[in-house]
């Protein structure tokens, strides 16, 4: 295997301005695995197992579990791979599989925060620089959704001047059509609607009429995803619950929409003001976390 020097790392941003006594430090705490090429390092949808290093050779990023797809990203040493899920717990996003012959050097997740909890002076330069590579990652997704923003504002005026047109023609058919699907879409891309994931640390429950409670999956001002579908929620029937969060109770009712292995959608009924307001500062606080102010 190629020989990996503490001062190599500092090439890293996630290893930036780290002691090379340090690194060495760290280096002595990850195996080395010598891999074939093929070998998948980890799988989309799966939970972090490791933090990788890749030393030698190269790794493809793939979208999806299938790996005979193209390439989303092709990894060249000396590099980590996963480090975000690594140490936050997020799902992985991508397939990692070798593209040839690779040395990998890696440290179990649960090891590394045994290390950072006896190595603080390492864990503090650590963490800093992740945070520094998160925040660049969130300004960049953050002018990305701020471009897909204008244009589906555009879209969204497009589409009520195309509205206004049809229905200042003759009515016809192919009109009747055109209007109901324009209605339709306007309707649907409005922000309130849009369903948003409740987080770790603002959940929210469903307690169903026999007493029991269900973790929520998804929320809008209008929808509900509940993570039980064998709940009793048959598409098409009616549903009732009390809607439980960090801001009190909201007794909700409605239909489900749908109701498979991901869960049970259901459109809500309308809900009185003062339970509207619970639910709307609600989904604020949930919102508020994918802006940056």
């Amino acid at each position: 295997m190629k020989t990996v020097r503490p001062s190599d790392l500092n090439a890293i941003p996630l290893f930036h301005g780290i002691t090379d006594a340090h690194l060495a430090a760290l280096l002595d705490a990850f195996e080395h695995r010598h891999v074939p090429s093929g070998d998948v390092l980890f799988d989309a949808g799966s939970e972090p197992a490791h933090l990788h290093l890749l030393v030698s050779g190269e790794v493809a990023l793939k979208e999806g579990v299938e790996t005979a797809e193209e390439p989303r990203f092709r990894i060249r040493p000396l590099a980590p791979i996963g480090e975000l899920g690594a140490v936050t717990g997020l799902k992985r996003n991508t397939t990692a599989v070798t593209t040839q012959p690779s040395d990998i050097l890696r440290i179990g997740v649960a090891d590394l925060r045994q290390f950072f909890e006896s190595h603080g002076d390492v864990a503090f330069p650590f963490y800093h620089n992740l945070l520094n590579i998160v925040a660049d990652k969130v300004r960049r997704d953050t002018r990305r959704v701020e471009e897909m923003r204008h244009n589906l504002i555009r879209t969204q005026k497009a589409m009520k001047k195309m509205l206004e047109l049809v229905l200042e023609s003759d009515e016809t058919p192919l009109s009747k059509s055109l209007c109901e699907t324009l209605e339709d879409l306007i309707e649907h891309n409005r922000r309130v609607h849009y369903l948003v994931e409740p987080t770790s640390t603002l959940t929210s429950w469903v307690r169903l009429d026999a007493g029991s409670t269900i973790p929520v999956r998804e929320i809008s001002d209008s929808l509900l995803r509940i993570a039980d579908a064998a709940a009793g929620a048959r598409a098409g029937t009616e549903w009732s619950g009390v809607l439980i969060t960090p801001g009190g109770e909201v007794p909700v009712s409605g239909k489900v929409e749908s109701s498979d292995g991901s869960g049970a959608l259901i459109r809500l009924d309308l809900l009185i003001d003062q339970y509207a307001t619970v639910l709307r500062d609600y989904l604020t606080r949930v919102q508020m976390l994918d802006f940056v102010v």
